[in-house]
């Protein structure tokens, strides 16, 4: 099901940009690949909460910026209007942008640059459909340390995270997967599995990339 963890089914992607060679090229790329199936394209943002509530994708590729309604207010749109929303990675043409940050805050899970390799864009699917791991962790830590600034007082959670969880939160934040962090406190896969749900419960992060962007706007990681 969308939003969930992966299982024999193929990961559906649905394509929203409203440029159709785009489109036609992501989806040449993607269908290539075992194990990834695009099941729907849009051409604007409006479009795209429509076609992603009605085919329940796992991925969305969605540009950040199109025409009637932008891929931030679009991504907002359909995590409001769907119990069980898919990944969202935004695309964009530049890295250090405004607009990926606001996207990240309204709920992406991470972006990608219009002028990836194939290998990159199919990698970010895999990456953000089984959500084990944050996508481009140093990208997404400087748009933190730019655009995130820390808020005068530290909200309430900072103070409720254990210290297992806050050594978690750190380690996500450096994009390392269950499997690396459990490694590297020497504790088991399932342990670290249940500290990082408690740490987006306490965050109140759907997944990780907004739990580390909360983290840096709460003033609990260095933006150094």
């Amino acid at each position: 099901m969308a939003g969930t963890a992966m299982t024999a089914h193929d990961i559906r992607v649905v394509l929203a940009d409203d440029e159709r060679m785009v489109r036609t090229a992501l989806r040449a790329i993607l269908s290539a690949e075992p194990g990834i199936e695009v099941v729907g394209e849009a051409a604007t943002g409006a479009e795209a909460v429509s076609v992603v509530r009605e085919l329940t994708p796992d991925v969305v590729l969605m540009d950040v910026r199109m025409p009637e309604v932008d891929g931030i207010r679009a991504t907002e749109r359909i995590l409001a209007a769907m119990p069980e929303p898919p990944r969202i990675v935004v695309v964009t043409t530049f890295e250090n942008d405004s607009y990926v940050y606001e996207a990240l805050r309204a709920g992406a899970s991470g972006f990608l640059l219009k002028r990836a390799d194939a290998d990159s864009l199919v990698q970010a699917v895999r990456i953000v459909a089984h959500s084990d791991s944050l996508l481009f962790p140093a990208a997404v830590r400087a748009l933190a340390a730019e655009y995130g600034g820390a808020r005068p007082e530290p909200p309430a959670w900072v103070a409720r995270l254990t210290g297992r969880e806050s050594e978690v939160l750190r380690l996500m934040a450096v994009g390392l997967t269950n499997a690396e962090i459990a490694g590297r406190m020497g504790v088991g896969p399932a342990t670290v599995k249940t500290h990082v749900a408690s740490v987006l419960a306490k965050t109140g992060a759907r997944d990780r990339t907004q739990a580390v962007i909360a983290a840096y706007e709460a003033g609990f990681m260095k933006t150094d």
